[in-house]
């Protein structure tokens, strides 16, 4: 991929771009992107995810749902020791955000396949472990050595761990402990049996508090199935519908969680046959 300073898909919002010059320190706007497009082309070396191509390693998702992400400040400001994890956090743009929120930094958990895309992370924004010292895991979430299905009962959820997450090693080690849980961009990865799957791994890591929230946003489609409108490989999309019956009644018991979801339309993008749907969601424990 060039590195051209023209590139049409470099258009952040004030907010983002307020964000990134405060966290880069790099004031200048030109400067500013000349940073951001060499730190695309290497990610793009690591992996050539079409969000990489599309900038979405600097675009902000976390607090795109605000009463979602307003609700998990507050379960890291009152709850002690609450954790938050961002699963295919890549360089870990959403995770910042929410600590330059008040979210406490040592609380909180990355992880993606490549350990790459988090040291990327500290070139763009120009930190290090210590200065930006939350805990990144790299793993494969399909891989049950970093994360499987645990015991439904919330004994085995509760039980004690060390809270020092230096010593921890994979997701595994982590099943029942999370306040909150963000994912952005994932689901429609993966095909609609693998989604399932996914769906009772993240509920097995959740904390049994009521309160505790997954909540995220990706492309979906008024009704399931899959598409191919982008030309490539055909996606399975939930609809509003189909993903609240995934979460009250497969993932956890029917009853036991309050799922929220909201879906916008932004029209037709770069070269999709139809319009694209973003939905924004939250599963929150009664």
């Amino acid at each position: 991929m060039s590195e051209s300073q023209d590139d049409p898909q470099y258009v952040l919002d004030p907010a983002e771009l307020a964000f990134l010059k405060t966290e880069t320190g790099i004031q200048d706007d030109d400067a500013l992107k000349a940073h951001v497009l060499a730190i695309q082309k290497k990610a793009y070396e690591v992996y050539p995810y079409p969000c990489i191509r599309l900038f979405g390693f600097v675009r902000l998702k976390i607090n795109q749902n605000r009463a979602a992400y307003e609700h998990v400040l507050i379960l890291g400001r009152d709850i002690p020791d609450a954790l938050l994890l961002d699963i295919g956090c890549c360089v870990g743009n959403d995770l910042r955000k929410i600590a330059s929120e008040g979210f406490p930094v040592q609380n909180i958990v990355g992880t993606d396949l490549r350990q790459e895309f988090w040291d990327l992370g500290h070139e763009l924004f120009r930190s290090t472990a210590a200065s930006f010292p939350a805990t990144f895991l790299a793993g494969d979430a399909f891989d049950p050595e970093f994360l499987s299905v645990p015991p439904l009962s919330r004994e085995g959820m509760q039980r004690a761990i060390s809270s020092n997450l230096g010593t921890v090693k994979s997701l595994n080690d982590l099943h029942g402990r999370f306040s909150a849980i963000h994912c952005a961009s994932l689901f429609p990865h993966f095909s609609e049996e693998e989604q399932f799957e996914l769906a009772h791994k993240l509920a097995g890591l959740l904390s049994p508090r009521a309160g505790s929230m997954i909540f995220g946003s990706h492309g979906a489609q008024l009704t399931k199935g899959y598409s191919s409108a982008w030309g490539e490989k055909r996606i399975f999309y939930h609809s509003p519908e189909s993903w609240r019956e995934m979460w009250d009644g497969v993932a956890f018991e029917r009853g036991s969680v309050e799922v929220q979801t909201e879906l916008k339309n932004l029209g037709r993008v770069l070269n999709s046959t139809s319009d694209l749907h973003v939905m924004f969601w939250s599963v929150r424990r009664m």
